[in-house]
């Protein structure tokens, strides 16, 4: 919000110095982004008049104009394009200091020259540096242009919270201020204005909801070619809007002041009845901009006679438009529903100050005001005559105004001190909200235009801004923090990240929202939440699984030239379910690449299926429970046949493991293999209390056995079956040779397995280390249909 600080002081009757109100407006939560300066240093410079111009003899561009300073006339060589016998604008004479010049007498091109007629930009009033800057006709020559001015001045760049847009204007800002500094406010005075016209447009309400309060009125015989007052012109300019027209600068200037956005119609180009409803597939709108929108059920459209001539909070139509030629004016102020109108500006690529207002509320008392102080000030500058104010009105739509509850605890609670009730009251008074005392505390309605305060804490916000900020004194928070105990029965998340990080892996965190497409590529869709209100089309619904954002932040990495990548996320997932989503944490991740770094000791080997399998074995026996895991052939949707695997613990899914689907990676744009794990948290990370046990003092001995049997059983099974026929004389079993090939035949392996045999009580004997030989070999032969080679 960009407003000029003597616009803002003449509503105050503030005795402070500027710093100290850059300050408050700090305080109060309204950050001050940018303060510029006018008219510091401006003697010398005065309203002046061209009287004749006449063009230069050595120069095309130049002309040479008598000018009317007040007290003499000059000859002045001026080179602006707009100079004209007439135009008023501003004069520095010699002496006077212009920026960085001093002014002299000169010649230029051979002619005298007593002084310089000056751009708005020359001056450190505006950019517009295209010609001399023109003054309104009735500015007085020879006045000192600071005092014709209204300057010094200075313009202020607040950057306003979404939430507050009562402060979209100056009268929202001087009720704010005026509450901070403990200083009356009166309200701006707004007349009706006597009414002459008899004209009057019929208003229809067919969306009703979107727009439940529509004003307008007629003004005949407006005077098109009227100048806007200079005191008006100024405020817009400092305010960061360009004068245009009189219709349009008062609009302008309306909105700026009260807040509410007006629109002028060109009244012959209406006729009857107004109305406000929903575009409809099909139609169309030229805009004031010339560009031709299509219409539909999302666009709120006013219409004349049911066809479309503007969009409602947006922008006017072209066909309606004012001109210079334009007698009679329709001006419009309604109402409407933030939600009606939030996001179709964007949605058109438009911003205008009447959408900024509109989606962020607009108080809905003001139309009539607005349209009031709007006729007023036309008339007073073009003349002509005003007819009724047509209202059409739906109050079940209009925004109620719902009592607050505050409780006198609770400001203490947050605040952290305690307030006289006078002083709370105070700051409710001043910011314009009725207050009713209660046992414990009050009630408090807020304005119209207050659309941010809902729940207590906001109230509590209001005495805290208002109060002071820097009077809450700073204390630290008390009380002992307690140190969480850490489950001896659980692996902790901090061990998993080591685990994998040991082992090569850097940990991602990627985003939870996720794009549609991206899930249905992995066939994960199922089940997906979609997000109301999504920051894009690509974080549209939340993940089912880590995965799809693990493995895009694999294929990243690799474009960007990273050979080896090997990633690894912990956090959530989300499904529906019967009542609230479900979410469920788990452990994923993926390689691609090199099987180990680059090194001189190995040759290069591309990471397969069984190294992910080793560093997810890593991860489980992390549960000093590596028997109760197994690896099932399995096949999961976005994996490669043949090449997936279940993790089971206890009978119990708990993970998968695969290479990606060809599917996957070409939806990935990837051509090489890349290997993915995901398993659930909570599922794998319990485990027994470790229990201490002493180291065996007795030597181990060792039995290897070679093995056939069907290529079909896995290792897991051949393991399981030799612990549990050896029992706890078995310390471990190593397999350290298999084999493949054509004198076995394609069905069948072989297998060469280490026994390491030890006891904690006494040496193992021959006998005892052959006993449990046999014992593993009988059970392989009924269990696994293995048989001994050789």
């Amino acid at each position: 919000m960009k407003f000029s600080e003597n616009w803002l002081r003449s509503r105050l009757p503030l005795q402070v110095d500027q710093a100290t109100l850059l300050e408050r407006f700090d305080m109060i939560g309204h950050e001050v982004e940018s303060v510029e300066r006018l008219g510091e240093g401006l003697e010398g410079v005065v309203v002046a008049q061209i009287v004749s111009c006449a063009k230069h003899p050595q120069a095309d561009r130049l002309q040479v104009c008598e000018v009317d300073a007040g007290s003499e006339r000059l000859q002045i060589v001026c080179g602006a394009p707009n100079a004209r016998a007439g135009l008023k604008a501003p004069l520095a004479k010699i002496g006077a200091r212009v920026g960085e010049l001093t002014i002299k007498a000169a010649k230029l091109r051979g002619v005298d020259s007593s002084g310089m007629l000056c751009s708005a930009r020359e001056l450190g009033l505006d950019a517009d540096a295209s010609g001399l800057l023109e003054l309104p006709a009735d500015g007085v020559v020879g006045q000192a242009l600071a005092a014709h001015l209204g300057l010094p001045d200075a313009v202020i760049d607040l950057g306003l919270t979404p939430n507050r847009a009562d402060c979209l204007s100056v009268e929202g800002l001087a009720i704010d201020v005026a509450a901070a500094f403990g200083l009356p406010y009166k309200p701006l005075a707004i007349e009706p204005v006597p009414t002459h016209d008899g004209r009057v447009l019929a208003v229809e309400l067919e969306s009703a909801a979107d727009c439940p309060r529509y004003c307008g009125r007629f003004i005949a015989d407006v005077d098109m070619q009227a100048c806007s007052p200079a005191w008006l012109v100024e405020r817009l300019r400092r305010s960061g809007l360009r004068p245009i027209s009189l219709l349009v600068d008062v609009t302008n200037y309306v909105m700026l002041e009260l807040g509410q956005p007006l629109h002028a119609f060109d009244a012959d180009t209406l006729q009857g009845p107004i109305g406000v409803r929903r575009g409809r597939a099909g139609e169309t709108l030229m805009l004031l901009d010339e560009r031709e929108v299509k219409l539909d059920g999302e666009l709120l459209v006013i219409t004349d006679a049911g066809r479309p001539v503007a969009l409602a909070g947006l922008m006017g139509g072209f066909d309606t438009r004012v001109t210079g030629a334009t007698r009679n004016v329709f001006l419009e102020a309604a109402h409407f529903a933030p939600a009606a109108l939030a996001g179709r500006a964007r949605r058109l690529g438009m911003h205008t100050d009447a959408a900024h207002r509109f989606e962020r509320g607009v108080d809905a008392d003001l139309p009539r005001l607005a349209l009031e102080r709007a006729t007023s000030l036309i008339l007073e500058a073009a003349g002509g005559t005003a007819g009724e104010i047509v209202e059409a009105v739906e109050a079940a739509h209009l925004p109620r105004r719902t009592a607050v509850p505050l409780r006198r605890s609770r400001i203490a609670r947050l605040l952290g001190i305690t307030l006289d009730d006078a002083e709370v009251e105070r700051i409710f008074a001043g910011l314009d909200m009725r207050v009713e005392r209660t046992a414990d505390g009050w009630q408090v309605t807020p304005p119209g235009r207050r659309f941010d305060i809902a729940i207590e804490e906001d109230l509590i916000e209001e005495v805290a801004r208002i109060h002071g900020y820097d009077r809450i004194p700073d204390r630290a928070p008390g009380g002992a923090l307690a140190t969480p105990a850490l489950p001896e029965n659980r692996v902790s998340r901090v061990a998993l990240r080591e685990q994998l990080v040991a082992r090569g892996f850097h940990e991602a965190i990627t985003y939870a929202f996720v794009a549609p497409a991206q899930l249905e590529d992995w066939q994960l869709a199922d089940g997906a939440i979609a997000l109301a209100n999504p920051l894009s089309a690509e974080l549209a619904v939340m993940r089912t699984s880590l995965l799809p954002g693990i493995a895009a932040a694999l294929v990243g990495n690799r474009r960007r030239q990273v050979q080896r990548v090997r990633l690894f996320e912990i956090g959530r997932v989300f499904a529906s379910g019967s009542g609230a989503p479900i979410e469920v944490e788990r452990i994923a991740g993926v390689v691609c690449g090199a099987a180990a770094a680059e090194q001189w000791g190995q040759p290069w080997r591309e990471v397969d299926f069984f190294d992910l399998k080793g560093d997810v074995e890593s991860l489980l026996a992390l549960t000093n429970s590596r028997e109760d895991f197994s690896f099932v052939t399995a096949n999961v949707p976005w994996g490669h046949p043949g090449q997936c695997a279940a993790i089971k613990r206890a009978g119990q899914v708990v993970g998968h493991l695969a290479a990606l689907h060809p599917q996957v990676c070409r939806a990935l744009d990837f051509d090489r293999a890349v290997f993915a794990f995901e398993l659930d948290v909570d599922a794998i990370t319990p485990r027994p209390v470790p229990l201490a046990r002493a180291l065996s003092r007795f030597p181990s001995v060792r039995r290897d056995l070679s093995i056939e049997l069907s290529a079909a059983v896995p290792f897991a099974a051949v393991e399981a079956a030799i612990r549990d026929a050896v029992g706890e004389t078995l310390a471990d079993v190593v397999l350290f040779d298999r084999y493949v090939g054509e004198k076995l035949g394609g069905e069948v392996k072989s297998l060469a397995i280490g026994l390491i045999l030890q006891d904690c009580y006494r040496t193992l004997t021959d006998e005892d280390a052959d006993r449990c030989t046999s014992l593993a070999v009988a059970a392989l032969q009924s269990t696994c249909g293995a048989k001994l080679r050789g």
